[in-house]
């Protein structure tokens, strides 16, 4: 019997609960200096450093300044950002956001570190602070004088081509302007990393989504060959598009044992990481809807101002992809788009869970729910009306939809959620005019996955007892052990629990693409399949395992292109009117992946994504004082989502195989962060708009909830 689709158990779930993991603070370096960095308390100032009183401390090895520093500051990851806007790794005269790093201390143990860290005298010159993106966009305040612009990048789409009026024969024509706040990815593990240097050749050991990637980037800052680096990544502890690169602290880190010639430790704290470790969202979304009275969408605009933060990044081409998924899973036959990323004085912004897809999805979801309520018409029917239902299908922006049954997957979640008596209770509490007035929302929702199509390399090993295979991803807790072991068994005709996997290590691999933009199965997973039967197919004369000399085999998977997953979520709240307070009651969440390789592990991934959906729908906000001042700085400050907030989620699965790929996989470690927000978004408002409130930005907190109802607005 094939194991695919079978509901194998974590095989790495013994080790991470018992013996425990090997995270990058659990790693043994004899000789080991730490560094820590001392962060700029101003969010846009000149700066002067001291640093006699921390060097004279006992136990300092040195304090770094950017005078020190010989790697010029580093330009944003894609050409098409403006290359005028670089960050240095340590801060020169000017400071851009709370939490730069201005100075490093490195001393025999971190103890000392800290304090000396606490000796660093840095003198301010304030200068004017813009954290407005709009403000930004006008340009009154210049964070980078040689770019004479405060734009790092701009996106235009229109479809039909030109200017002419898109609205133009629209019955109804509806206009939200909406916030996708920034968020913390927060992972349970910080960042940090260790570095050592040996005969020249850098060894770098941290928690990363991608070690292959990692080396490319510390080997171009670095000016050394890829071959002088070799990266390893241990047990990670979450990512969420945080460590798909290494940080600049990380560069730090490794240029600093080259300096010292001994090797050198950097460990964020839950403080740094919630300041300066890793934002998402930010966008700034002026949508606009048209249609026709019985309900035909035709026409939708998005306008998005992308905040940056001090130094552009990944997430200035993050809008690519709202603008890719523009129309998601209707038919709608006029489309415009504008992006303008702008920077700001605050933390930089990166990729976040989805990486600019659930911003798309939160836009048109939230509109379709507006419009709906223009016509007097029932959400879901909107929705049904204008599903696309031929596969495969060519989006307007020529996103390409493989396969999948968006009208099948609407019809699963009304049957599941008992949708007719949710209404129909609705209707009585709003009849009753009870305190707690309930709301039903909606989100139907389509995802590029595994769009970017690079190829991955991964090796399948018999040593005369065991199975190894080595594979190119990065495993941050999706539990690829399991599944990339159950793809090798089912090739080799063995149990499970005979093959060891392995990840993380470049030396041990060629290459690899690493963990991002749920790409793992269909490349990385899918080379580990194809590792496997070569490796058979060499054993074949020798059968059975028991009489096969050792051997290896090597493959590479170069995936067609990307798979469209989709999915059907539907949340049940309960509203305090006199209180504001949110309580959710339901989350009904149907997916299809294609697919599925393991249920157990689908279901954890589809409630991990759902839970980080709804930390971001009611709690979750990065934010900044007028002055640059985090608002944030701890867990108690930034709302981190909890059990006790959730409810247990009920969970349905659709599978419509992707036709690109030999298992017909997708998809889906994003879903959940890319459908559940506004559905619950849709549902606070729907349990508020008998009594007159027609928006609510994320996070609905019960302030916010209070204050509109009112204002009644």
């Amino acid at each position: 019997m094939s194991l695919i689709g079978q509901p194998v158990r974590r095989v790495e779930d013994r080790r991470l609960l018992t013996s425990g993991g090997t995270y990058t603070a659990d790693l043994a370096v004899p000789g080991c200096l730490h560094l820590v960095l001392v962060r700029s308390a101003r969010a846009h100032a000149r700066v002067s450093v001291g640093t006699a009183r921390a060097a004279a401390l006992d136990g300092v090895v040195t304090v770094l300044t950017g005078d020190d520093v010989d790697v010029p500051p580093v330009p944003p990851e894609v050409g098409t950002i403006n290359q005028a806007m670089p960050q240095p790794l340590l801060a020169g005269q000017v400071v851009r956001y709370v939490g730069e790093p201005v100075a490093a201390v490195v001393a025999t143990t971190a103890a000392v570190a800290a304090d000396a860290a606490a000796l660093v005298e840095v003198g301010y010159e304030d200068l004017p602070v813009v954290v407005d993106p709009a403000e930004s966009a006008g340009g009154g305040v210049l964070l980078h004088p040689d770019a004479g612009t405060n734009v790092a990048l701009k996106l235009t789409f229109a479809r039909p081509p030109g200017r002419a009026d898109i609205f133009a024969g629209c019955e109804v024509v509806v206009s939200l302007r909406m916030v996708n706040q920034r968020l913390s990815a927060a992972p349970l593990e910080t960042r940090g990393g260790v570095a050592r240097w040996d005969d020249g050749r850098l060894t770098y050991r941290a928690g990363g989504q991608a070690a292959h990637l990692w080396r490319e980037k510390l080997a171009a800052t670095l000016g050394v060959a890829e071959e002088s680096v070799r990266v390893v990544t241990p047990d990670v502890g979450g990512a969420f598009g945080a460590k798909a690169f290494p940080g600049l602290e990380d560069i730090l880190t490794a240029w600093t044992a080259r300096r010292l010639g001994r090797p050198v430790r950097w460990a964020e704290t839950r403080s740094e990481n919630l300041v300066a470790g890793g934002h998402g969202r930010a966008q700034v979304q002026e949508a606009t809807l048209g249609g026709t009275r019985d309900g035909r969408l035709l026409a939708y605009e998005l306008n998005v101002l992308q905040d940056v933060g001090a130094y552009p990044r990944i997430a200035a081409v993050l809008p690519f992809w709202t603008r890719t998924m523009l129309t998601g899973p209707y038919r709608i036959a006029k489309a415009r788009f504008t992006a303008q990323c702008v920077v700001t004085n605050t933390a930089p912004v990166g990729s976040y869970r989805g990486a600019g897809q659930p911003e798309a999805v939160a836009a048109l979801e939230r509109m379709v729910d507006r419009f709906a309520a223009e016509i007097g018409c029932d959400p879901a029917e909107l929705r049904r009306r204008n599903l696309i239902d031929e596969f495969p299908h060519t989006a307007l922006t020529r996103a390409a939809y493989d396969s999948g049954d968006y009208h099948a997957l609407l019809d699963r979640l009304l049957a599941a959620s008992g949708y007719a008596g949710l209404r129909a209770e609705q209707a009585r509490r709003r009849e009753s005019g009870h305190p707690l007035q309930l709301g039903v929302g909606l989100s139907v929702f389509a995802e590029m996955t595994g769009a970017d199509a690079r190829p991955e390399h991964a090796t399948a090993a018999w040593d005369g007892t065991r199975f190894e295979v080595w594979a190119g991803t990065g495993c941050t807790g999706q539990g690829h052990e399991t599944a990339w072991a159950m793809l090798a068994a089912d090739v080799l005709g063995v149990p499970v629990d005979m093959v060891d996997v392995r990840q993380g290590d470049t030396d041990a691999l060629a290459a690899g693409g690493g963990t991002g933009g749920s790409r793992s199965l269909q490349t990385g997973g899918l080379a580990v399949r194809e590792a496997a039967l070569a490796l058979l197919d060499r054993a074949r004369e020798h059968l059975p395992w028991a009489d096969v000399p050792p051997m290896r085999a090597e493959a590479t998977y170069t995936p067609s292109g990307g798979t469209c997953s989709s999915g059907a979520h539907l949340a049940v709240v309960e509203v305090d009117t006199e209180t504001g307070r949110v309580h959710v009651r339901r989350i009904v969440a149907v997916d299809d992946a294609g697919t599925i390789l393991n249920p157990l592990l689908a279901e954890g991934q589809i409630h991990g994504g759902l839970a980080q959906g709804v930390g971001q729908a009611l709690t979750e906000e990065v934010s900044y004082a007028g002055d640059g001042r985090p608002l944030h700085p701890t867990l108690a400050h930034y709302g981190f989502i909890t059990a006790a907030e959730l409810p247990s989620f009920e969970t349905v699965t659709l599978e419509t195989p992707a036709p690109g790929n030999p298992l017909g996989v997708k998809g889906l470690g994003e879903s959940g962060a890319v459908g559940v927000p506004p559905a619950v978004q849709n549902a606070v408002v729907d349990a508020l708009a008998h009594l007159g409130v027609r928006h609510l930005d994320m996070p609905a907190t019960p302030e916010k909830v209070w204050r509109s109802l009112e204002a009644g607005t």
